[in-house]
C-alpha cells in the first residue's frame, strides 16, 4: 500500500447470524429458558432482542422485575439449551471465505460478540477464521454489551485504531456501531429485514456473507 493511501478500515465482525447460522437456536433456547421459570414471552420479541448481551436480554423482553428475580437462572438455562442445539448449528455460506477475502484486502479483523467466551469459542470451531482475527471481544470481557458502543470501541482499539466498519445481522450491531462512531453493514441472515437494519443505521444490507463476498470484487470494503 502506498504511503499516501489510507489504511483499509478495521472490520468488526459479529458472530451469531453473521458468520454462523445460530439465531433461531438462540431464540428457542431463550424461549424455553423463560418458559421454564414461568415467563411466557412471544418468540418474535425474543428474536428482535437477539444480538444484545444476555445480561440485558431478560430485562428487555420480560422486564426489570423478571431480571431481578430469575435473570441468572434464565441465562444458565439458555446456555444449557443452546449448547444442546449446537450440533445443528453450522457456518453460514461464504463466511470463512469472506473473512479470508477481507484479510487479504488488508483489513484488520476483530470478532465482537455479546455471547460468552465459551460459546464463542465453540462456534468459532465451525469456521476457519481464527488465524485472520487480530482479537476477539466477547460478553465475558469487561465491556458493556451491545447495543452499548463499548464492544465496538474495544475491538477497534485492539486492532490498533482508525476508521471502522461493523458487520452484523442485528439492529443492535448497527446501533452500537453508530454510538461508537463507526459505519455498519447489515446482513439479513439473522432474520431481520433490510428496512429495519437500515433504520437502525446500516448503510448497506446484504443477504449474508456470500452475498457480500460476491460483491467485493477486487476492491476494498469502503466507508460510506
Amino acid at each position: 500500500m502506498a504511503a499516501d493511501q489510507p489504511s483499509p478500515p478495521v472490520v468488526v465482525l459479529d458472530l451469531d447470524g453473521t458468520l454462523v447460522d445460530s439465531v433461531y437456536e438462540h431464540v428457542v433456547a431463550w424461549h424455553t429458558a423463560l418458559h421454564d421459570v414461568g415467563l411466557h414471552v412471544p418468540t418474535v420479541r425474543i428474536h428482535e432482542a437477539i444480538g444484545m448481551g444476555g445480561d440485558r436480554l431478560v430485562a428487555h423482553v420480560a422486564g426489570d422485575a423478571a431480571e431481578s428475580a430469575v435473570g441468572d437462572d434464565v441465562r444458565e438455562l439458555h446456555d444449557k439449551y443452546f449448547r444442546a442445539a449446537l450440533r445443528t448449528v453450522c457456518a453460514l455460506d461464504g463466511a470463512s471465505e469472506l473473512v479470508e477475502a477481507l484479510a487479504g484486502h488488508g483489513h484488520r479483523l476483530v470478532l465482537a460478540s455479546s455471547s460468552e467466551t465459551g460459546l464463542v469459542e465453540e462456534m468459532l470451531d465451525l469456521l476457519d477464521v481464527r488465524h485472520h482475527l487480530t482479537a476477539v471481544v466477547t460478553g465475558s470481557d469487561d465491556a458493556a454489551t451491545k447495543p452499548a458502543p463499548d464492544m465496538v470501541l474495544a475491538a477497534v482499539e485492539k486492532a490498533g485504531g482508525g476508521d471502522a466498519v461493523v458487520i452484523g445481522d442485528a439492529t443492535w450491531d448497527a446501533v452500537s456501531a453508530q454510538a461508537a462512531g463507526a459505519a455498519s453493514i447489515g446482513f439479513r441472515s439473522g432474520g431481520i429485514n433490510a428496512d429495519r437494519l437500515r433504520s437502525a443505521g446500516a448503510y448497506a444490507v446484504y443477504d449474508g456473507p456470500r452475498d457480500l463476498l460476491d460483491q467485493l470484487g477486487g476492491g476494498l470494503l469502503r466507508l460510506p
